[in-house]
């Protein structure tokens, strides 16, 4: 399918990539989900689908050992693959006792495959006196920092809950180059920021943190929401089950380009070493209801470990053409089969800052060349007729996992409406060939 080659009066691409590419596939990307078959060879397709009022246990679930179908979901565990549930909280409790005020906000836990241990990041805060109802407080950009915690024995106890501080002269007020907790902040940016375990052996974080400006304070120069850069906290074991710590070289956006810099970076490592980081930029200002930027994911690649990355540029199909993309989070995944594949919002017309948030589609990977293959594009959910009445649709915050069992990929998400205020669950099941 070719591309229309029509572009705005900015001179960037339309989004005739995407209605030509959904015709072609049978795909209605804006009155509904329909059934599709993407036009390349062997790409995934959908098994099942399940919408569910309460918050499916699979959602940030986890296998906690390196064999075996033993599942973890925060205060859960299961034993037979995810069939049945019990509640099995791990200690200790790190949040009971803390001053009133104070955040301790686990992210989904992640498993080293080599080693068999646990490891949690912690966006942290010690505000006393915070207005815990509060989602994003303001001074979260100034005072969040990072806590770890590690587990080896398949979850059931936390060793500890430490801050991340890089080794040398460093302290929890300054824990790495650049980042002095009270003046600007580090923290993982959502769900699609999960850890890396390398071939090598090392551990890499991808998060992002607010930069301070000449004057020391923070910066915003493209005045929007908020401005961070991406940047990786590298990781190595110790013997005594923690990890050393290092901050790789900050991977800065251009303000003209995306008014929020680089946000919530996603890592996924090739064969041949090398690492992609595809970030989520924003063309929206404060006070403003132009949107004369593209709204675009970003990509940067590292050929040392994580320590060093290219200038982020467009995230774009094999053929150089980049698609629009709301400013939302979004996954790069591997399969067991080795195939690789990323998952988020694509938008037929250029984005409103955060908006619209569908449809979700998931695109497989050229691994050579570390673009996305245009004939794989499957959608995976999108606003339908039976949306009209139940308010703005948001497709996003979503999950996703491999089922040891059937080698099918499990994407679990909320369907929120009315601004995030109520919601419904989806479970959907992907196949996909060796």
């Amino acid at each position: 399918m070719k591309d229309t080659g029509k572009s705005n009066k900015n001179g960037f691409p339309t989004g005739g990539y995407l209605r030509c590419l959904a015709v072609g596939l049978g795909m209605t990307l804006t009155t509904g989900l329909s059934a599709q078959s993407p036009s390349g060879k062997n790409t995934p397709k959908i098994s099942s689908r399940v919408v569910t009022a309460d918050q499916p246990h699979l959602y940030g679930s986890l296998y906690v050992e390196k064999k075996g179908f033993h599942l973890r979901s925060g205060d859960y565990v299961s034993n037979d693959n995810g069939k049945t549930w019990n509640k099995d909280p791990m200690e200790p409790d790190f949040t009971s006792g803390l001053p009133h005020g104070y955040r301790r906000g686990a992210n989904p836990p992640v498993l080293d495959p080599k080693t068999g241990k646990i490891l949690t990041i912690v966006n942290s805060l010690d505000v006393k006196g915070l207005d815990p109802s509060i989602n994003e407080p303001p001074i979260a950009q100034q005072t969040y920092y990072l806590r770890y915690r590690v587990s080896k024995d398949a979850g059931n106890i936390w060793l500890f809950g430490e801050p991340m501080i890089q080794v040398g002269d460093f302290t929890k007020d300054h824990p790495f180059p650049g980042v002095f907790i009270g003046k600007n902040s580090i923290y993982v940016g959502d769900r699609g920021s999960i850890p890396v375990f390398t071939k090598k052996g090392k551990i890499l974080v991808p998060v992002q943190t607010t930069p301070l400006g000449p004057d020391g304070k923070l910066w915003n120069p493209g005045d929007g929401h908020t401005y961070t850069d991406a940047v990786v906290i590298i990781g190595e074991w110790a013997k005594d089950n923690t990890i050393t710590w290092k901050m790789s070289e900050r991977v800065e956006g251009d303000p003209k380009k995306s008014t929020r810099g680089m946000i919530e970076p996603s890592l996924l490592e090739m064969k041949d070493g090398r690492l992609l980081m595809v970030m989520r930029g924003s063309n929206a200002k404060r006070g403003s209801s132009e949107y004369s930027l593209p709204g675009y994911k970003w990509a940067s690649i590292s050929k040392d470990d994580g320590n060093t990355w290219t200038e982020p540029e467009p995230f774009t199909f094999e053929d150089g053409t980049p698609f629009y993309s709301p400013s939302s989070m979004s996954t790069l995944f591997k399969h067991s089969s080795g195939r690789c594949f990323w998952v988020g919002n694509m938008t037929e017309k250029n984005s409103e800052g955060n908006l619209p948030r569908w449809p979700l589609v998931m695109v497989e990977l050229n691994t050579k060349t570390l673009q996305l293959m245009k004939s794989s594009l499957l959608v995976l959910d999108t606003f339908g007729e039976e949306d009209k009445s139940k308010g703005r649709l948001d497709i996003s915050h979503f999950s996703l996992m491999e089922d040891r069992e059937t080698k099918e990929i499990i994407l679990t998400y909320p369907r929120s409406y009315h601004a995030y205020k109520s919601r419904e669950w989806v479970t959907t099941r992907i196949k996909v060939e060796k």
